[in-house]
């Protein structure tokens, strides 16, 4: 489902991406930029970690809410709501991953992306 808007860019988004991720207490935020290395499949790939199933749905549905309230659009593609323990969504320039601690670690995309500008995200007190 692709709004009618004009699609923002990829800084934008991925920022409005962090502030969902904020909104829900996310921890350890790391956002990969992507866009200087070749074959990247997006220009940003942004990581959060979750304490529970409840907050991994939490934290997706307050990124979907913020993208869609700041920029119209909606993700190209949803995967992970059924297992619970690590949610993709999917809005082709930026890809969000929302995982369970333990799972982020199994996967460790931090890693595969060793080679991209990393950027790690101070977590919001209040």
């Amino acid at each position: 489902m692709k709004s009618t808007l004009v699609r923002q860019d990829s800084d934008t988004l991925a920022d409005v991406v962090v502030r969902g991720m904020q909104d829900k207490k996310a921890s350890d935020i790391v956002v990969l930029n992507l866009k200087e290395l070749k074959n990247a499949v997006a220009d940003y790939f942004i990581i959060c970690s979750a304490n529970s199933d409840t907050q991994i749905d939490a934290i997706a549905r307050s990124v979907e809410e913020e993208v869609e309230k700041v920029t119209g659009d909606y993700p190209w593609q949803t995967e992970g709501r059924t297992n619970r323990e690590w949610v993709l969504l999917d809005y082709v320039d930026v890809v969000v991953h929302v995982f369970l601690r333990d799972r982020r670690k199994f996967y460790a995309l931090e890693e595969l992306w060793g080679d991209a500008q990393i950027s790690y995200i101070e977590e919001v007190t209040a």
